[in-house]
This record gives structure tokens, sequence and C-alpha cells, in this order.
């Protein structure tokens, strides 16, 4: 289905009846912001001054986008480190309250997400980070008072309202600092502080858990309060220090501004711009990329969810002490970080996202058989276990990239919006979903959730494949009618900041 605006119609009389030479960056349509550093056509950027701008944007955003993410997986782990430290029988505890309190974040992230992607497209974005980290560090500060369930799901649910502005950030933070070709790591430098918290937060859980009964502050209690304030703390730091974007940015000079601006300008993607564009909200409902991106979220953090609530439980449930259990975490970890790191490297070296996808969900579904099928008789068996559970975070991989694809295939500013909104709805939706497929009485081999897994997997294996196809198909067709004359090849890319969509551009190639 093909979608035009008012603009593209303008873009083909322009082929019927003007003079290439005509052909001109359409300034109406650019943000003003933009406006002011862009220039009309293509400004080449030597290599050593790429590496200087990278290394400048580096230091000032991609720091701020790594620690802020551990300190939210940080934030969001403490729930299942305080899972085996007496937060189950302090609070009282039963059946599947632990799992709504896992879940209750994903139903506030569900509920707020349209609205903080809207508000995000319209503030100074940095800022609006900071405040929110500031607000969920003193949430899970105030953890440590709640006496019951239902404080507690209080508590959780204000926390997921307030962290669900942290990965739509990112992704707009990525496409507004950094190259398309740069984004499959950016992305993935951020998102493996998921297994960075795994190994940190093991460490600190396993300082807390050496507290003794005895002190007035239980451990669990001592473990919200720290992460807390240092949260608010990192917070107050980042209202400081990072830039909304580059033309804002007073920490680098005008030129440097302007060559910011200039080097993404290959993206196509565009930077920023505050117009509604209702014929873009249209195009992202009615593109397939868009439900296959939710789908990808989905069946990736149905099990991700889980798995991580979860994972001290079930570790703990291979016959290993508590002490080992935290430890066994930081494994789990580090083999997470690998995993992300090395599939980054992959897309990098070979250029093959999807591809590199697939692959990452095959070993999930190897991991996930096993520890169904084989039972724990002797300690031999039990590493066996830890290990398959260890390998069942492989698809980690698989979310990591179809985020970055995000980043990298959708232009139009409220078309982005509104995709990010929809893949961020889906994350919610497979979070929310995760922990209640592992159900108390199924424990602690929880059968059902990974039969569940497996199901998943085989559907985001499809989905894949599909996307793929849809990819080849439409950078195809868009060749098509450059060579048909139907659309002019933009040597210069002097459209790449007016706002158009991914569609609307036929100069535009998606990256598979």
């Amino acid at each position: 289905m093909s979608i035009k605006s008012d603009y593209q119609n303008y873009l083909d009389d322009e082929i019927q009846l003007g003079d290439p030479s005509d052909y001109q960056t359409n300034f109406t349509r650019i943000d003003s912001e933009v406006a002011k550093y862009a220039s009309d056509a293509r400004i080449d950027i030597s290599p050593e001054d790429n590496k200087r701008l990278k290394r400048l944007i580096d230091k000032r955003v991609l720091s701020i986008m790594i620690f802020t993410y551990f300190l939210q997986a940080l934030d969001k782990g403490t729930m299942s480190f305080a899972s085996i430290m007496g937060i189950r029988e302090d609070a009282h505890l039963v059946a599947q309250d632990y799992s709504w309190l896992t879940t209750c974040i994903y139903l506030a992230v569900l509920t707020v997400e349209y609205p903080t992607n809207w508000i995000i497209q319209r503030v100074p974005i940095a800022k609006y980070l900071s405040i929110n980290i500031m607000l969920w560090g003193t949430c899970l500060a105030l953890h440590a008072a709640a006496k019951d369930f239902v404080g507690l799901v209080v508590l959780r649910t204000l926390l997921g309202a307030f962290e669900a502005c942290c990965q739509p950030s990112f992704i707009v933070l990525s496409s507004m600092w950094y190259r398309r070709e740069e984004q499959a790591q950016t992305v993935a430098y951020w998102y493996m502080m998921n297994g960075g918290q795994q190994i940190v937060g093991g460490l600190l859980a396993y300082s807390f858990s050496n507290i003794p009964n005895s002190a007035k502050l239980l451990s669990w209690q001592a473990l919200f309060i720290s992460y807390g304030i240092g949260s608010v703390f990192w917070g107050f730091f980042v209202f400081c220090y990072m830039p909304d974007s580059p033309m804002r940015a007073k920490c680098f000079s005008e030129d440097d501004k302007r060559l910011m601006v200039e080097r993404v300008r290959d993206n196509q993607t565009g930077i920023q711009n505050r117009t509604f564009r209702k014929e873009q909200v249209i195009e992202a409902f009615c593109d397939p990329q868009t439900w296959c991106f939710a789908l990808v979220q989905l069946l990736t953090t149905l099990p991700t969810s889980g798995l991580g609530a979860f994972a001290n439980i079930v570790i703990q449930s291979f016959h290993f002490s508590v002490l080992q259990t935290q430890l066994l975490a930081m494994v789990l970890g580090a083999y997470i970080i690998i995993v992300l790191l090395g599939s980054a490297y992959l897309v990098k070296r070979t250029g093959q996202n999807t591809i590199v996808m697939f692959c990452s969900v095959v070993p999930a579904i190897g991991g996930s058989i096993i520890l169904m099928t084989v039972k724990d008789t002797s300690r031999g068996i039990s590493i066996l276990l830890l290990i398959s559970y260890y390998v069942c975070l492989s698809f980690w991989a698989c979310a990591t990239i179809g985020l970055a694809l995000v980043s990298r295939n959708v232009a139009g500013q409220t078309k982005k919006t509104c995709v990010v909104a929809i893949n961020f709805v889906s994350w919610a939706v497979g979070n929310s979903i995760g922990p209640q497929v592992f159900l108390s009485w199924n424990a602690p081999r929880y059968y059902i959730a990974f039969c569940t897994h497996l199901g998943c997997y085989a559907v985001l294996l499809s989905t894949l494949v599909f996307l793929r196809w849809w990819y080849i198909k439409e950078n195809a067709r868009k060749d098509k009618c450059i060579a048909d004359g139907f659309a002019k090849k933009d040597d210069d890319l002097k459209h790449s900041f007016e706002d158009l969509t991914d569609r609307e551009n036929y100069n535009f190639r998606y990256v598979y």
C-alpha cells in the first residue's frame, strides 16, 4: 500500500515539470533549529574530523546513555535480587504477588508510552530524561518503606511510569547523533547494560546479603535505598551535562555543531521536527515493518522478562546457596554482554542484520528444550541446566538489533514517534505477560513458561523471514521507480532534513 502526502505530490509534479537544477531543499519543511545549521547540500567531512566529532559525541551522549540504562536495569533488577533476600516473606507476598510486582511496571509503561513519546518529540529531551531519572530514583528508595503488597505495587507502578521514557529517548538520541552504520553498535553499548547490572548487581547484592538480620535496616531495604539515592544524584548530573540536541549543545563550537548536523545527513531520517503530520500517522499504522518491530519486541520481551525476574529463583532451584546464586548471576550478565557485543560486531562486519537476529534465536531454542527435558539428578546435570539457562538469553541480540533497525529504518518524526510508541507498547505487553507464565504451582522447573517461550521463538523466526523479504522488495521497488524516471536520484541528499518518511523518500534504502 502506498500512502502519498501533499509533499510527495509536490515532488511528483516537480519530477514531471521541473528542471533537475530546481530540485532544491525545501526549508519550509525543516525544523527551525535544524535549518540554522543545515546546508542545502551535502558537505564532505574528513575521516579525521568525523572521528573527532564522534569522540565528542560519545563523551557527552553515549556515556550518559550507557550509565543511565545501567541504572535503569539495576533498578529493575533489584526486585529479582531482593526476592531471595527476604522481601517475599517480609512483605507477606503469596501466590502470584511477586509476579505482579514485575507485571505492574510494564502495565504502567503500556499506559504512558504514547504520551511520553509525544512529549519527547516536543521538549528538550535531555532535560525530560533527567527529571524522570530523579523521579524514578525517589520511587525506588521509597520501596524500603513498603510493608505489604499494596505499597509495593503502587511504588512499582510509579517506577514504571517514570522509566517509560528511557528507551524511546535513547532511540531518538541514537538517530539524532549517530550515523546509520554506527547505530547498531550504539544501541548494543547501552542495551548490554542489562548484562552489566547482572554483574555489578550480583556483587552489590552479595554485599548487602551479608547485612545481619539484627540490623535496623534489612538487607533488601538497604539495597533499595542505596540504588534510589544514587539514581537521584545521577539525574541531577544528566540535567547539567547532557546536551538536548546538536543544535542546542552549548558545550560544542558553532562549527562543530554544523558538522554534527551534517554527519547524520546520510541517515535521511532527520534530527528533529515538532510539526505533527497526520499522513505520517496513517503511514506508520499501514507500514508492515511497524508491526514486525512490534512482534519482535513482544516475542523477545515475553521470555526475557520472566527469565530476568525469576533468574535467581530458577538458578537457586539447581541446588545453589543464596550467596552462590547471587554470584552466578554475574556470569549470566557477562554472557549477555558477550552476546550483545558479538552480535553488534557481526552486524558491522557483515551488514546482515536480520540473519544475525535469526541466528541468535536458535541457541535459545536448544537451551529451553534442555531445561524442559533433562532431570536434575547430579551436580554435573545441575551445571548443565545452569549453562542451558544462560544460553536461553542469547536471543537478546535479536531485541537489540531490532531496536537499532527502528532507529535506522524509520524516517519522518511523526511516523517515528508512532512506530517507537507501538514498539514499546509491545515491549510493555511482553514484559507484562512474561512473569505471569512462571506459575508458582509449576515451580521450580516452570515447564509451562519454557513451552510458551518455544512458541514465541517459532513466531519470531517467521517474522524475521518476512521482514527481510519486505525490505528487499521495497528497496527493489524504489530502484525501479528511479530507473523508470518516476523519481529522481538525489546524490547530494538535499531532502534529508525535510521530514520525509522512509516510504516518501525514494532515495532512502532500508538496511536488513
